[in-house]
């Protein structure tokens, strides 16, 4: 979103949260500004919430939308052949309301969705004559979408005004089942360049081959030693900190992953023997190849020996491994196999020295963070997500994908859940992105819920 656009939104919103009893403030952010809105009436000696939101978008290709424009909310139904077609938006306002109908266009499932549930929520308590029953405060940021760069700094210069005793991120999908969710953490993701050297330029293969080593046939044996073929890192002490309680391994078992149909829909025989479970595997930092390059194939291959070879690596840390911890343990295990680790290109001094010579650089990254699931914080959230619920709501300990969590919980030094509110076939960050309506009810069910559950 380019500023005047941030600008735009953050005047709706705070004419929006205005309305509904609020005071706003615009939180500084280099022309992005935060939206910041506290409710002016706050109830005596309660504990304070702290509701995170964002109302950025991801980006969109309009020609791929089955819509004129993705930035105009349509209605949709399921037609008898199953395909999704626009109905009159009176629909929404019919009784009985139909649960299946969806609202399709940018952002609203991520994240707009959840501020709409959540205003509707006080205009609901409004019209019962009730108050919340915690303190409440919001923050709205303007850059999740990318990776929020900014939030911590914006975060350490209003320490004071944003600090409450929980914070409560709505983002995110429901888990597949669609259940109620809670999750109580998210790992971190960590970026690696992991480069070996060769000779000085390519040379030719057949002049050469079988006498100067090939980095890229080099480079593949180094990954090979890291994994086993079970997908079980074999760098020691990469797991070893991970203790998962027996009260922790039953919730995660308990978890309604079907992993079959996980299975069936990636095209996967078997998967890695990480964890005994889709969600056990998820506590435990990975250790990823996203990518490999050396010299071309194809059209553009060439007979050479290539000069170097490059595998860059997503490492999944959490908590307990956080990142210089696992880069440590890479780096020692790269030394282990009688590389020597220079820092970037290898001088003459190192070539004539050293026979396996790489690199090692760490890139950009977040940090893991979690709360206990035992947690008076997360006891007040599940009994809240049960009482608005049918059925058992999912606890997740902590979910495989990485958010900004860290930068905004680590500055406040405050606990956080995680209470996603959206269809999980929501496709966020794609084309048709939509909101199931009976999902939005539910939504605006469980924010009345968690503000009358002191």
């Amino acid at each position: 979103m380019v500023p005047a656009d941030v600008q735009k939104n953050a005047l709706w919103l705070e004419a929006a949260f205005r309305k509904r009893g609020f005071t706003t403030r615009q939180l500084p952010n280099d022309g992005k500004p935060l939206v910041y809105a506290e409710l002016a009436r706050q109830p005596a000696n309660t504990r304070t919430v702290l509701f995170y939101m964002h109302f950025d978008g991801q980006p969109v290709l309009p020609e791929q939308w089955s819509q004129k424009s993705p930035w105009q909310p349509v209605v949709k139904q399921r037609n008898a052949a199953g395909k999704w077609e626009a109905v009159d938006t009176a629909r929404l306002q019919a009784a009985p309301l139909d649960p299946e109908l969806r609202v399709f266009g940018r952002s609203s499932s991520d994240d707009k969705g959840p501020i709409m549930m959540f205003l509707a929520a006080f205009d609901a308590l409004k019209a019962a004559g009730m108050e919340p029953r915690v303190g409440v405060k919001v923050l709205l940021d303007s850059e999740e979408e990318k990776g929020s760069p900014t939030i911590g700094h914006v975060v350490m210069q209003n320490k004071d005004l944003l600090k409450a005793d929980v914070v409560l991120i709505h983002d995110g999908p429901m888990h597949a089942s669609n259940r109620a969710t809670l999750i109580f953490g998210n790992r971190g993701n960590t970026i690696v360049s992991l480069t070996v050297y060769g000779p000085k330029s390519p040379v030719h293969s057949g002049h050469y081959g079988n006498f100067i080593p090939n980095p890229a046939q080099r480079l593949a044996s180094l990954l090979a030693s890291m994994k086993d073929d079970d997908g079980r890192v074999t760098i020691p002490g990469y797991y070893e900190r991970i203790k998962l309680s027996e009260a922790e391994r039953k919730i995660l078992a308990a978890v309604p992953d079907d992993e079959a149909a996980i299975r069936a829909r990636l095209g996967v025989a078997r998967t890695e023997k990480v964890g005994s479970n889709y969600q056990e595997a998820l506590q435990y930092p990975s250790l990823n190849i996203r990518g490999m390059q050396s010299a071309a194939v194809g059209d553009k291959g060439a007979n050479i020996v290539p000069q170097q070879a490059v595998a860059e690596l997503d490492l999944r840390t959490t908590p307990e491994t956080p990142p210089d911890y696992l880069v440590h343990l890479i780096e020692d295990h790269v030394r282990s196999r009688g590389y020597y680790l220079t820092k970037g290109e290898p001088t003459d001094a190192e070539r004539a020295q050293h026979d396996k010579l790489a690199s090692i650089v760490v890139g950009r990254g977040s940090q893991a963070a979690y709360t206990r699931m035992d947690s008076a914080q997360g006891a007040w959230a599940y009994a809240a997500l049960k009482q608005a619920s049918t059925g058992e709501p999912v606890r997740i300990r902590m979910m495989g994908g990485s958010v900004p969590t860290d930068k905004l919980v680590q500055e406040l030094g405050a606990p956080f859940l995680i209470l996603p509110l959206v269809n999980s076939d929501n496709n966020q960050h794609s084309y048709d992105e939509n909101l199931r309506v009976g999902h939005y009810v539910a939504g605006v069910r469980t924010m009345l819920t968690l503000l009358r559950s002191p």
